[in-house]
């Protein structure tokens, strides 16, 4: 019976997303439709101390990094930026690998550091307007940008700074540059399968006669006249924001320390820096972005930013809210009984590595969180992996891969933040492009088996 409850919680929230109803409001209604049916005494106090903590705490970490992403987003589009990048692109690779282009900007993002939210508000766009340009159906644009964010470069390439990439390495004592072999390949596999997917569904609407169509909501602002920026200082922004990431990431803990206290009379203040280096060093970089944009562009951001940052702001308030009720969500289920039988039945899988990609992934998809679900999966299971793994003479390198590829499967379900999130800020519907996202998911599954595969084919790490 809990079992039950769990996964009827799990497949009404799925299905309210898909039908196109707020996450915001229904989020919190199906985690205490769950308990209630559990135990009507613990509704109230889950919802306090479980829901609300969760949610409230997203909120005080992430906010920021969702509203400085929106607004670098928006001003990219406002300088005229975006357009100067896609008819560059265009020049350089053609209409017909517009899809191809949007990737690989979206993987170099997200291999540079930037969180998978900032690349979805910094990317779109400019991918609406390559797609406009090149009469792409923009319903394909959610899956294009998750074949480049949400895949490859979030968990499967070696070295990494995505938060997939690190959770591993404080379970299984390696770093960031486990298993590179076996990343690299996942990774070739995903790219090719998910860009010949990608093609045929290009090739497929063109067959019927669909472009980019008319009528879209959350369309950004084309400057149809004037002479564009300059290629390469419209690109300067998005490297800087990679770059000046990376240099934070290491400058912002040597000069804080481990701990740093602000001496504030009769009020000190003690705060660990560790856990907020990733989140400051984002939020610094994406601040250096939008004052070079601005600098770049004066007058067109200038005279527009009033308006745009109302649209950013709202977007980011959207977004963020999305996300952090899926989080509460989240720490609602693992917290039921229910999850704990899930959680012991996937432990009776032989195979180490796929007993920890299918147990990882399942989480991960249940929570709808890939950083919460591998969490929640290696805080309980981590010791069984290492000893199964020691008892078949398996590294834990390849143990940190396959759990950081496996979270990046299957936790892109509907109720996904990060999904919501992209479907939000694009202006489209789960009705009209999350298959091409899910297939996008099926890919990215199919990678960590592959990865499984060559280790036991060819014993590489």
């Amino acid at each position: 019976m809990n079992f039950a409850i769990v996964v009827a919680a799990l497949l009404l929230l799925m299905y309210i997303a898909y039908r196109g109803y707020s996450v915001i409001l229904f989020a919190p209604v199906c985690a205490l439709l769950a308990v209630l049916f559990t135990d009507p005494a613990y509704v109230l106090p889950m919802f306090s101390g479980i829901f609300m903590e969760k949610m409230v705490g997203f909120v005080k970490l992430y906010f920021p990094v969702f509203l400085l992403g929106a607004i670098f987003g928006k001003v990219i589009e406002l300088s005229g930026f975006s357009r100067s990048i896609v008819a560059a692109v265009i020049r350089l690779v053609g209409r017909e690998r517009a899809m191809l282009s949007i990737v690989i900007v979206c993987a170099l993002l997200t291999y540079g550091g930037v969180s998978l939210f900032v690349v979805v508000f910094a990317v779109y766009p400019f991918a609406a307007e390559m797609f406009r340009q090149s009469d792409i159906p923009k319903r394909l644009i959610p899956g294009t940008i998750a074949l480049g964010a949400f895949t490859f470069t979030m968990d499967s390439l070696p070295g990494t700074p995505q938060i997939q990439n690190i959770i591993p390495t404080t379970f299984f004592k390696t770093n960031t540059w486990a298993a590179p072999w076996l990343g690299t390949i996942g990774a070739i596999f995903i790219l090719l399968v998910g860009m010949a997917y990608l093609t045929w569904r290009r090739n497929a609407a063109r067959t019927a006669g669909e472009g980019y169509g008319g009528g879209h909501v959350n369309e950004p602002e084309y400057a149809q006249e004037g002479k564009l920026a300059n290629a390469f200082v419209a690109l300067l922004p998005l490297v800087a924001v990679g770059v000046m990431n990376k240099i934070f990431t290491l400058a912002i803990p040597q000069y804080f320390g481990a701990k740093f206290t602000v001496a504030l009379p009769g009020h000190p203040l003690t705060v660990d820096v560790a856990p907020n280096v990733g989140i400051w060093a984002v939020e610094g970089a994406l601040l250096i972005g939008i004052c070079l944009v601005t600098a770049f562009a004066f007058k067109e951001v200038s005279t527009k930013f009033a308006e745009g940052s109302k649209s950013a702001v709202a977007g980011a308030l959207l977004a963020a809210m999305n996300t952090a009720t899926e989080y509460g969500f989240g720490g609602i289920i693992a917290a039921l009984p229910g999850f704990a039988v899930i959680a012991g039945a996937m432990k009776v899988i032989p195979n180490p590595l796929v007993n920890e990609a299918v147990t990882v992934t399942s989480l991960a998809g249940i929570t709808g969180s890939a950083s919460g679900g591998m969490s929640i999966a290696l805080a309980a299971m981590s010791d069984t992996f290492i000893q199964a793994a020691n008892a078949a003479h398996i590294p834990l390198e390849v143990l940190h891969r396959i759990a950081a590829m496996a979270s990046g499967g299957m936790d892109t379900l509907p109720h996904n933040g990060a999904v919501i999130t992209l479907l939000a800020v694009t202006g489209l519907t789960h009705r009209t492009s999350y298959k091409d996202i899910f297939a996008v998911t099926v890919i990215k599954t199919t990678a960590v088996f592959v990865a499984i595969g060559a280790y036991y084919l060819f014993g590489i790490v």
